[in-house]
């Protein structure tokens, strides 16, 4: 039996929690999640691919201007690669343009409430209930026998234990965004064991041979200007 499924990625989740400081940022999420879900179970036939995240902002990023534009090229290049196939839904960054007063970190001295610095303080809006909205709505259309998340954040608890109790007949799969355990050392950022109680089946990392075999072509044509891998990247 097919399972037409439909993946969900928290695009900040993903960055953060896997993909910044690697060499794989070029990462094609459909290759990749159709072969994690195909690894999972090889009666799934992944139709959808939903990304969200927030465009960034030139004057808080690394690169600056070349930020924005290789996350540009980055969604152009997955939609003329794969069409309607993936979908992408952007929300919006807010910042305190007076500054945020935030607890100074003093390393070895415990937490002093009374001791503040101003800080910049950016915050990704809207990529939560996107989420839960896009799942829900696609539970209820009765399009998919199996929808699954990718993301690490406790936020997403709620819309799986809804769709769980309001949709039963409906397969649930959740991918953390994590590197794999190194032999011996404690993580810092476990499972959230929240979201893997409320699905099917949980996958707790993403192996670097797998981001690896699933990168963008250097170089996509569009039948117009290509797109090209950022240099940066």
């Amino acid at each position: 039996m097919i399972n037409a499924t439909a993946v969900y990625i928290d695009g900040y989740n993903f960055y953060y929690g896997r993909i910044r400081g690697t060499r794989y940022k070029w990462i094609d999420m459909v290759a990749l999640f159709h072969r994690l879900v195909h690894e999972q179970d090889p009666d799934s036939q992944l139709t959808l691919v939903r990304y969200f995240s927030a465009f960034c902002l030139a004057r808080f990023s690394t690169h600056g201007n070349a930020s924005t534009i290789a996350q540009d090229c980055f969604l152009r290049g997955h939609e003329a690669r794969h069409g309607a196939r993936f979908q992408k839904t952007m929300g919006t960054h807010t910042h305190d343009r007076s500054g945020t007063k935030m607890p100074r970190y003093v390393d070895g001295v415990a937490f002093d409430r009374n001791d503040r610095v101003k800080a910049w303080k950016l915050e990704e809006k809207q990529t939560d209930v996107n989420i839960a909205l896009a799942m829900y709505r696609d539970a209820a259309s009765g399009a998919f026998s199996q929808l699954v998340v990718c993301s690490n954040d406790s936020d997403v608890e709620p819309v799986l234990r809804a769709i769980k109790a309001d949709f039963p007949h409906i397969r649930l799969g959740v991918i953390t965004p994590r590197r794999p355990p190194e032999e011996g050392a404690v993580s810092h950022r476990n499972m959230m064991s929240s979201l893997s109680v409320n699905a099917h089946w949980a996958r707790s990392h993403i192996r670097d041979e797998e981001l690896a075999a699933c990168q963008l072509p250097d170089r996509i044509q569009t039948g117009k200007k290509p797109i090209d891998k950022p240099s940066h990247w």
